[in-house]
């Protein structure tokens, strides 16, 4: 299987159209061979986007991306404030 990334959004469409097809009576080996991933895929999506709708993943990736944001912030400001400390003891 070649390596792709998937958005949230089609992890979680993939994750209903296996759902689908194991009602339906579908072996998982014959069901992941369809959605074109493996198994251990499968069930690493399941436990980490499980119980979401695609809208919940959108938001999670989109909060995901400002906390990443945020932390960057903190780490600069943390800079500034270790700098200015070392500046107002004239070690410099």
């Amino acid at each position: 299987m070649e390596g792709r990334r998937h958005t949230p959004e089609q992890v979680v469409r993939k994750l209903r159209e296996a759902e689908r097809l194991l009602a339906a009576g579908t072996a998982l080996p014959e069901v992941t061979k369809q959605l074109e991933i493996s198994e251990q895929t499968y069930h690493r999506w399941r436990a980490q986007y499980g119980g979401m709708r695609a809208d919940d993943a959108k938001r999670l990736r989109d909060l995901e991306r400002e906390s990443a944001r945020l932390k960057r912030l903190v780490g600069d400001k943390e800079l500034e404030i270790d700098a200015l400390r070392e500046v107002a003891k004239g070690n410099w």
